[in-house]
């Protein structure tokens, strides 16, 4: 899945006058219902009887809220947050881990599985979930008359023949060969009653949108009742969850424009939490009060695509590349001009690793060590593009036998600073070794259109590895490349059309490799081809920032254990154990910043009730003739 750029979360907090008001005032959650006319809803105190809403902060919305259709971090939070999935990944360490499925059997020839599903399931709106939803679900993937649903799905039930539910508890999966990524089938299980009613074509334009007059209908925590473009999306708790309702009422994920706002966001109490923080807005949090900040573990990478030669999957050549970039000498060449080390400086202040492998180092088992690693070395990126014929011309700019430049169009992103700053650096990089290009600054929306059609040279860009690989690994195979349905050209997973035989034969191998060391050793082969091909620079794994107000909310659980993210998790780890604190654990700390009047006015009649019953107290003991003074505990 394509990462966040930034997400921060915002809620306004109260101004509070003491520590007796802040122990009466117990609601620490926002509000965040919104108004008849769709306004984007706001933070503001709740009483105990109040809805606990936890909201979100984020710079990316998400491109679709149909698992079947959107591509983005932002859009798979919100797939997680509604539909579950037959396994999850533990918080403490990404094992597996029972989810909608309680156990699970391979039979001795490798070729069956066979999933026991909890008994006594219900979907949002009541109705009973069984093995028959599950089954619907793969099934719908597998149908080779169904091509849209097969983007998201497809490394997964590669393999997968049939799927069957001899009873309302029973799933029952065929594949071809034995395979060794069924218990980590990241297939989100659909509700069959709503999305049979969704046919293939209309599957294409299914906004999937709920309101509160109809939620989506899902089997996770939450359920869709709003949402406004570019602005927030809200859910409120499923009372059928497996796992039990949540212990938050609504989530609201509200949409910033920049990493600052959002920042500001949360100092005010705006949004209870902030994720994928740029490093200076990450650094002004800290030490602010009742704000708590984290730093996790790599497991996103960041990239400079190239486009390698566009064409759907069937090798028919589309869009207006530059066809110099299919030169692997010149794609190799620039992979010495640019300084890594650097960008992890100057672009997340010191917050990353320089990249090397598609597979993080946080991944150890996967993470291919490079032995010959692209070092910053603009002499030698010379040299290199001396040797594969583009000498350098009289403007500074080198040019191929032709006399055509090395001049690319070099894409970033408007959601994302960090995308707009690394362009800039990576543009003078490359001028420094006579290669030109061109920024645009562009949408999300507008950058995947321009990649699925491949009408574009360059772009920056990055993807979130799963635990398994599998996934990131069948970005680069040759079948997902874009494709042809009615006659429109639509995008898949690949973004750089790199398409490689001895990679997909690779790819195709590890997929059906169930001892763990040889799978290993294959996938890190496959690292080294895409290295050694260069389809991607790529620049580094940036750690994760977040920042949430402690005085809101308690509860979130890592993920990993150690160094893990608190929110945009493989599973909803935190999402599910996420709640108000007690009043005890609020007069504990002091709120800053604004509020909204009517915020004040609940400040203002607490204090007031507060000071009545100081007032009384102090009558009847000094009434009782008790001779001691008042310390700040006995206060309290």
């Amino acid at each position: 899945m394509r990462p966040p750029t930034q997400h921060p979360l915002s809620r306004t907090t109260r101004l509070v006058g003491g520590a007796a008001v802040a122990a009466l005032v117990v609601g620490v959650g926002l509000t965040g219902t919104a108004h008849a006319d769709s306004a984007s809803p706001t933070a503001s105190p709740v009483t105990a009887a109040a809805p606990a809403v936890l909201t979100v902060g984020n710079t990316q919305d998400i491109d679709s809220a149909n698992p079947f259709t959107g591509v983005t971090a932002a859009a798979y939070e919100i797939y997680q947050d509604e539909y579950p999935t037959l396994t999850d990944y533990s918080a403490k360490d990404f094992s597996v881990v029972p989810a909608l499925a309680e156990s699970w059997q391979e039979s001795p020839d490798h070729l069956t599985w066979t999933y026991k599903i909890r008994a006594g399931l219900k979907w949002s709106d009541g109705v009973p979930m069984t093995a028959k939803d599950a089954a619907y679900s793969f099934n719908r993937i597998i149908d080779p008359k169904n091509t849209y649903e097969k983007t998201n799905f497809s490394s997964y039930t590669a393999n997968i023949t049939s799927a069957s539910a001899p009873d309302d508890t029973t799933l029952v999966l065929k594949v071809s060969k034995p395979t060794p990524i069924m218990t980590k089938l990241y297939v989100y299980i659909l509700p069959e009653h709503v999305w049979s009613k969704i046919d293939e074509k209309a599957v294409t334009s299914y906004k999937n949108e709920g309101t509160p007059d109809a939620p989506t209908v899902g089997g996770g925590p939450f359920v869709m009742v709003e949402r406004q473009v570019g602005q927030f999306i809200r859910l409120k708790a499923n009372p059928f969850y497996f796992r039990g309702k949540p212990k938050v009422d609504e989530l609201v994920y509200k949409i910033y424009k920049n990493g600052d706002a959002m920042g500001q966001a949360l100092k005010k109490g705006e949004i209870d939490f902030a994720e994928g923080l740029e490093a200076n807005v990450f650094n002004s949090l800290k030490g602010q009060p009742n704000i708590a900040t984290t730093t996790s573990a790599a497991l996103y990478f960041n990239e400079m695509a190239f486009n390698t030669g566009a064409a759907l999957d069937d090798g028919t050549p589309i869009g207006d590349g530059n066809p110099l970039l299919k030169d692997k000498n010149l794609r190799v060449a620039l992979q010495y001009a640019v300084d890594r080390k650097a960008l992890v400086t100057k672009v997340l202040g010191g917050d990353g690793i320089a990249g090397d492998a598609i597979i993080p180092p946080a991944y150890s088992e996967f993470h291919w060590n490079p032995t010959d690693p692209y070092t910053y070395d603009p002499a030698k990126a010379g040299q290199l593009l001396d040797a594969a014929g583009y000498k350098m011309g009289p403007d500074n700019i080198r040019v191929d036998s032709t006399g055509k430049k090395l001049s690319f169009r070099l894409f970033g992103r408007a959601s994302s600073d960090t995308s707009q700053k690394s362009v800039q650096f990576l543009k003078g990089y490359l001028a420094a070794v006579g290669v030109e290009t061109t920024v645009s600054i562009v949408s999300e929306d507008a950058l995947t259109e321009k990649i699925g059609q491949g009408n574009y040279d360059l772009f920056e860009w990055g993807w979130g590895v799963e635990p398994d690989p599998n996934y990131q690994l069948s970005t680069f195979t040759c079948a997902n490349r874009s494709y042809k349905q009615d006659g429109a050209i639509l995008a898949n997973l690949s973004d750089s059309f790199y398409c490689n035989k001895p990679y997909d034969d690779l790819f195709a191998q590890q997929g059906v490799e169930t001892d763990a060391t040889k799978r290993a050793d294959m996938v890190k082969q496959m690292e080294q081809m895409l290295y050694e091909d260069a389809p991607y620079l790529i620049t580094y794994y940036p750690f994760g920032h977040e920042a949430y107000r402690s005085d809101r909310f308690t509860g979130y659980i890592p993920q990993p254990e150690k160094d893990g993210s608190l929110l945009f998790q493989y599973g909803t780890w935190s999402l599910e154990s996420v709640h108000v604190p007690d009043a005890t654990s609020v007069s504990q700390g002091q709120s800053t910043g604004s509020s909204s009047s009517s915020s004040l006015n609940w400040v203002l009649i607490g204090g007031l009730l507060v000071l009545v019953v100081v007032v009384v107290i102090v009558g009847l003991m000094l009434r009782r003739g008790r001779d001691r003074d008042l310390s700040t505990d006995d206060r309290e």
